[in-house]
């Protein structure tokens, strides 16, 4: 399956990512819970649960736009491993709107 991550960052400033096949969801998530420890993000959630797709969004906002553009091989990965995890051709992460469109 081919996957089309794109991560947005408001209008003018957007990474599109178009990847072949998929990696293993188990994976995925682990590398999503090292970014999100590393990047000490913070999620406020009313449950206290943090879902897939807030460790998807916080790893987003805390890396930033620059670590997007300078980092390719980490923004890559950032966009294999969201695939991964949502299984889904297309996949917008929209940093801005806090919000993922597919």
């Amino acid at each position: 399956m081919m996957h089309h991550v794109i991560v947005s960052f408001g209008k003018d400033t957007e990474f599109e990512y178009k990847l072949a096949g998929g990696g293993a969801a188990d994976e995925a998530r682990q590398w999503f819970d090292r970014e999100f420890v590393a990047l000490e993000c913070d999620v406020a959630t009313p449950t206290g649960k943090v879902l897939a797709v807030d460790r998807i969004l916080s790893v987003a906002k805390y890396a930033g736009e620059t670590r997007f553009r300078d980092q390719p091989s980490w923004a890559e990965q950032f966009a294999r491993n969201t695939a991964a995890i949502l299984g889904r051709e297309l996949i917008r992460v929209d940093v801005e709107q806090y919000s993922i469109g597919y």
